[in-house]
C-alpha cells in the first residue's frame, strides 16, 4: 500500500518514537495516551487520504488495519492522532536514553531542567531531518514541538508538529508494553 504522503507519515513514526524518548525523565509505568497534531493540518489531511484508501481494500485486508490500530489505542480527527502506549515498570524504571530504529540516528540529546531537546537524521525510505523538544509536567504529562524537514518530488517540505502525552492508568489492559531496539 502507497500513501502520497510520504512526509506527514514518516513524521508521525517518527514523532511516536519520541514517546518512549520520555524514559529518560521519570515517568509513571502504565498507559500512556500519546497526541500529535500538525501545525497546517498537513498530517491529518494524510491520515484522511489513508481513510480513503482503506475504504477501497478488500474488506479481510480493511480490517485487518483497523483490528492493528485499534488495539494501539490509534484514532484520527480534527483534534490530531492519538495513540495509546504501555511502559512497564522495568522500563520506567530504567530512565533509558533514547533509542532510534532503523535507518535512523540521533544527532544530539540535551536536557535541562524538566525539557528534553533532540535531534535526529534518517537516511530511508526518505531522507530527512528534524528536531524537537519535549517537557515533563511531573511523571504523568508530557508536551512538546517537533519540527520535521524532508523532499517530496524534489520539492523541499517542513512540518511542524505539536504534541502531548498523558498518563491514563496504573494498567495496560491489552496494550502491550513497547518494545524498544537494541543500541
Amino acid at each position: 500500500m502507497k500513501f502520497p504522503h510520504a512526509l506527514p507519515a514518516a513524521a508521525l513514526v517518527l514523532t511516536m518514537l519520541a514517546a518512549p524518548w520520555a524514559r529518560a525523565q521519570i515517568q509513571a509505568p502504565g498507559l500512556w495516551e500519546h497526541t500529535m497534531k500538525s501545525q497546517d493540518g498537513q498530517m491529518e489531511a494524510a491520515m484522511a487520504q489513508m481513510q480513503k484508501q482503506m475504504e477501497s481494500m478488500p474488506p479481510e485486508q480493511r480490517k485487518r488495519i483497523e483490528e492493528m490500530m485499534a488495539s494501539r489505542g490509534v484514532k484520527t480527527g480534527a483534534q490530531g492522532t492519538t495513540a495509546k502506549f504501555c511502559l512497564s515498570k522495568e522500563q520506567a524504571a530504567k530512565g533509558a536514553e533514547p533509542h532510534m530504529s532503523g535507518d535512523c540516528s540521533r544527532q544530539d540529546l540535551t536536557r535541562s531542567g524538566n525539557t528534553i531537546k533532540y535531534s535526529f537524521e534518517c537516511s530511508k525510505p526518505r531522507p530527512m531531518k528534524g528536531e524537537g523538544e519535549m517537557t515533563f509536567a511531573g511523571d504523568k504529562a508530557y508536551s512538546g514541538r517537533s519540527i520535521v524537514s524532508s523532499q517530496v518530488n524534489g520539492q523541499p517540505r517542513q512540518m511542524s508538529m505539536e504534541m502531548s502525552g498523558k498518563w491514563l492508568a496504573a494498567d495496560c489492559g491489552d496494550i502491550k508494553p513497547m518494545t524498544m531496539p537494541a543500541k
